[in-house]
């Protein structure tokens, strides 16, 4: 029994790979009144990603600031998500995403934009190595909801290649019928 406990702890060691970047989102400070006065506790919001497409966002609640973030860190390594990047820079299509009251709009950008975004979807972003994109978010500005409507929304995202999968198609096939529409249209003014 205790040879199984510890080749789970080395396995567990191996999952904890430093590979991860993780951006404190929110810190909230909550507090209990009781007969000796109050109490305070501590909840904290964190992105976590590796930069190259992988993203996931956790909470954590504990007495102390650090304990918070250690288990909000936790439970976002537990919850990635992969994201398909295209050139590895941007979003393949634009994007709506919803939870709650929170809406958020992300488009694909071209090289040079930036990210340009606000506080929680800014980190996400950056979590997940967009290096390009420009989002707008309305509704609830809530940090939990603009970080799960962002993550709503980068669920959605489809490469080329998934949806060519999809449609028993080519890669080719899908790409270059979106190359010919605007020489089509071009063609058609000049005649």
């Amino acid at each position: 029994m205790a040879e199984r406990n510890e080749r789970r702890g080395r396995r567990n060691d191996r999952d904890e790979t430093p590979e991860f970047a993780d951006r404190l989102v929110a810190i909230n400070r909550v507090s209990k009144t009781v007969k000796g006065g109050k109490r305070f506790g501590f909840a904290a919001l964190v992105v976590v990603g590796d930069q190259r497409g992988r993203v996931g966002f956790g909470k954590g609640k504990a007495k102390e600031v650090p304990e918070a973030i250690r288990k909000a860190t936790e439970q976002a390594k537990r919850q990635l998500i992969r994201v398909p990047l295209k050139e590895g820079r941007t979003l393949h299509h634009d994007i709506l995403g919803r939870h709650g009251a929170g809406k958020v709009v992300m488009r694909t950008a071209p090289e040079g934009t930036g990210i340009i975004a606000g506080g929680p979807m800014r980190a996400v972003f950056e979590m997940l190595g967009i290096k390009d994109v420009v989002s707008k978010s309305t509704g609830s500005q809530n940090p939990y909801n603009m970080i799960r409507a962002t993550l709503d929304g980068l669920r959605k995202e489809s490469s080329p290649r998934q949806i060519a999968a999809r449609r028993g198609k080519k890669v080719a096939d899908i790409l270059s019928k979106r190359d010919e529409a605007p020489a089509a249209e071009a063609a058609t003014e000049e005649a």
